[in-house]
């Protein structure tokens, strides 16, 4: 049997620990999913889906300026947040589900009372747009990456930036589970580990050949997930800072990755098209079309029955995950 096959037929976990990288490429004969939900109001691209903690709302961002939050039971908008004079690239729900962050190209940060449905605090000292935001997991520091070519830090209680971390044009930020270590990915083509802590690089994971659009780690923090522009969504090895796996087959880019909660699927959106892998063995389970626009943004419900997807078509669809 082929070196190849026998990586594939052993899983994640074989390929790790052989510590052989390994291409993969998309399935076919997947069965398609249908979408539970169209929720429609936004006018502009819809760039960032997130869930509440609690399940019960979805947070979304759009290029029509506002954030939208939906009461996912009820498959309707529950109120509109306004403020930013651009558009909301990205949102965020601290831990506890009190607060809403969102990122917008008018170079600020807003955070939002998520009970009142109100801005409580507007946080300033980014020079260009704000592209990313994600919590650390205690909710005490929010991270957001920006074109203007760094990194911040910010201490969410005092509403204040405490670090700024230099790097390139950054796409996507995101904490590891113990919020020991943050992930950038950037237009550089590469991804950096940040010491949390230390505020240092700790390492710079290469392989992309293109634009880093987003990154994500499993549940348990061992692996990190990248999607780019590049057409593939690479599988990192997070303590030894190697490439265990390159997925291919989207096509026009890859723009958007998200772990299921128990970690055993992994979401990839690209043009049109939302591809669900076993992460065991990384074969495609589903395919979720009915986008008629790139999916720009994915989010798994706390429970994993459900999927987020937004698009450049305007709309976020909902569908199962089964």
């Amino acid at each position: 049997m082929p070196r190849r096959r026998v990586l594939l037929l052993a899983g994640l976990g074989a390929v790790t620990a052989i510590g052989v990288p390994v291409t993969i490429a998309l399935s076919t004969g997947i069965p398609d999913f249908a979408p539970t939900a169209t929720l429609t109001g936004h006018t502009g691209w819809v760039s960032s889906v997130a869930f509440s903690p609690d399940g019960r709302i979805l947070a979304t961002g759009s290029r029509d300026g506002t954030g939208r939050l939906w009461d996912v039971a009820g498959r309707k908008s529950i109120a509109t947040l306004t403020g930013h004079t651009g558009w909301v690239s990205s949102v965020a729900f601290s831990p506890d589900g009190r607060t809403l962050a969102t990122g917008s190209d008018d170079n600020t940060v807003r955070l939002w009372d998520v009970a009142g449905r109100k801005s409580i605090a507007t946080l300033t000292g980014h020079t260009g747009w704000v592209l990313s935001v994600a919590f650390s997991p205690d909710g005490g520091i929010l991270a957001t990456g920006s074109d203007d070519n760094t990194v911040r830090l910010w201490d969410v209680a005092g509403r204040k930036s405490i670090a700024t971390l230099h790097t390139g044009w950054v796409y996507s930020v995101a904490f590891s589970p113990d919020g020991r270590t943050l992930a950038t990915g950037g237009d550089d083509s590469t991804v950096r580990l940040w010491d949390v802590a230390g505020r240092r690089t700790i390492a710079t994971l290469t392989g992309h050949t293109r634009e880093v659009f987003s990154v994500a780690f499993s549940p348990d923090g061992r692996t990190l997930a990248t999607a780019g522009q590049d057409n593939t969504v690479r599988l990192w090895d997070v303590a030894g800072r190697k490439s265990i796996a390159t997925l291919t087959g989207h096509t026009r880019g890859v723009y958007t990755v998200a772990f299921s909660p128990d970690g055993g699927i992994l979401a990839t959106g690209g043009y049109n098209t939302v591809e669900l892998r076993d992460v065991a063995d990384l074969r495609t389970t589903a395919t979720l079309t009915g986008h008629t626009g790139t999916v720009e943004t994915v989010a798994f419900s706390p429970d994993g029955r459900t999927i987020a997807t937004g698009s450049d078509d305007d709309t976020v669809k909902l569908w199962p995950t089964r």
